[in-house]
């Protein structure tokens, strides 16, 4: 008994833990759709690109091109051409996979990859959005399926500081996106918080 008490303390401790994040967050007014001038207006963009995933590196470049159809592709391969995948994201939400490098497909490698590019091409579905700050940010919050997504910027909503997935109690994953140029970040990062997935881009000015 003694022993099912003592767990039983250590996992409300843990799960107190992992709530803490947000709970002190306070509704705000604010426009829920300043955050969109934030997005990347990508049209022929390179980046130099570095992808830590477990145990294995992976680097080369990284393409987002905008398709006369204003679909977008986003291609990464190394300096040498050889593809590691090819996605495209189009107009309307929908996502298509052209090509992942066969010891990379797998469904939730491609899922979270999609992600995590869905976060950076920043087209949220406002239309349940809401407001909430601290006593340093505002945060546009977006429901979704298993939690929020978090939109940080300053009060005035003129700086992005940066962009959170989260479950119900805690970030998952964390994406910046620095030094806009012409509506373009010269530099983008992503950040998985429960294991080694992250992905680091530089832009290349050509």
């Amino acid at each position: 008994m003694r022993s099912l008490l003592l767990n039983s303390l250590l996992l409300m401790g843990l799960l107190s833990g992992c709530s803490a994040a947000y709970k002190n967050l306070q509704p705000t007014s604010g426009d829920v759709n300043c955050v969109t001038k934030f997005r990347p207006q990508f049209a022929n963009t390179l980046y130099s690109t570095q992808v830590d995933i477990l145990k294995h590196h992976l680097s080369g470049l990284l393409f987002f091109k905008q398709m006369p159809d204003s679909s977008l592709r986003v291609v990464f391969a190394n300096e040498m051409g050889f593809k590691f995948f090819d996605f495209e994201f189009t107009r309307d939400g929908g996502f298509v996979k052209h090509y992942m490098l066969p010891k990379m497909d797998k469904k939730a490698v491609v899922k979270t990859l999609r992600g995590d590019f869905e976060l950076v091409l920043l087209r949220p579905d406002l239309n349940q959005a809401h407001v909430m700050q601290d006593s340093i940010y505002h945060y546009i919050v977006v429901p979704t399926a298993k939690g929020n997504n978090y939109y940080i910027t300053d009060t005035a909503c003129e700086r992005l500081e940066r962009i959170e997935k989260s479950s119900k109690r805690r970030p998952v994953v964390k994406v910046w996106l620095g030094h806009y140029e012409a509506g373009v970040p010269d530099t983008i990062t992503i950040r998985h918080q429960g294991f080694t997935f992250n992905i680091s881009l530089q832009r290349v000015q050509k």
